[in-house]
């Protein structure tokens, strides 16, 4: 089994080593990550989404019927892509592969990403809060990527990362292949909170890489607004749209 980075130094060493871009092997022009403008302005951003859950949507300034009926217990999402090639394969490929340096060339591209965010008026949160990895996935991957995201971000933003604070104590069934409420039954009771958590009158970030149908973190910040959060935001490096959208 491989165990959880404790230091990422391999990673910066290969993303200052002067590379070529991950996806077309030109010279990489982005601020030091390995990325070219040109396969930059290629990647599926994300335009017009609802303005909760990142949903995407025609226009901007929308909010999706499924947040109308059901609101979140989150605020909103923040996530630079559409679920696309090639930032679908290159997520698959930190994620199933350990392939790190692309994920934090996606960590640096979400980083750039909320710091344009904060500066448009979005309030910055108190902390980082990864979403747990269940146990015998962590055994099985040997590392958690919402783990290794937050702590990229953290250091990018300046911001604390509370690893610790919230607990899988559930190992529930894959989330893959089901509906948005066979989602919410699936993770009930599947997470909980430290007894060292802090989480009073605090505004909150949680940090995956992917969001589908919303399901896990909606569950996680309801969670955090019962122990008394003030508000709970969601930091993704993807949002899936409709299927056939």
């Amino acid at each position: 089994m491989r165990c959880q980075p404790r230091a990422l130094r391999r990673v910066y060493k290969w993303l200052n080593s002067g590379q070529s871009c991950l996806l077309c092997d030109e010279p990489a022009e982005r601020d030091g990550l390995p990325l070219c403008n040109a396969c930059e302005l290629e990647l599926p951003w994300l335009q017009g989404h609802c303005a909760v859950c990142a949903l995407p949507l025609p226009t901007e300034g929308l909010v999706c019927g499924a947040c109308l009926k059901r609101p979140p217990a989150f605020s909103r999402v923040e996530a630079p892509w559409r679920y696309a090639f090639p930032v679908d394969s290159l997520i698959t490929r930190f994620k199933h592969q350990s392939r790190w340096p692309m994920g934090r060339l996606l960590g640096g591209l979400l980083s750039h990403h909320l710091q344009q965010s904060f500066a448009e008026g979005l309030p910055r949160p108190d902390a980082l809060l990864p979403v747990p990895l269940a146990t015998r996935r962590l055994r099985e991957r040997g590392f958690n990527q919402a783990a290794m995201l937050a702590h990229w971000l953290g250091r990018d933003l300046g911001l604390p990362v509370e690893e610790g604070a919230l607990l899988r104590v559930l190992d529930t069934p894959a989330q893959q292949g089901l509906t948005a409420v066979e989602r919410r039954r699936n993770l009930r009771r599947a997470f909980a909170l430290s007894a060292d958590a802090e989480v009073e009158g605090r505004h909150l970030a949680l940090v995956d890489d992917v969001l589908t149908t919303g399901s896990t973190a909606d569950a996680l910040a309801r969670l955090l607004i019962k122990a008394g959060a003030g508000r709970v935001d969601v930091y993704c490096l993807a949002r899936t749209p409709r299927p056939g959208d």
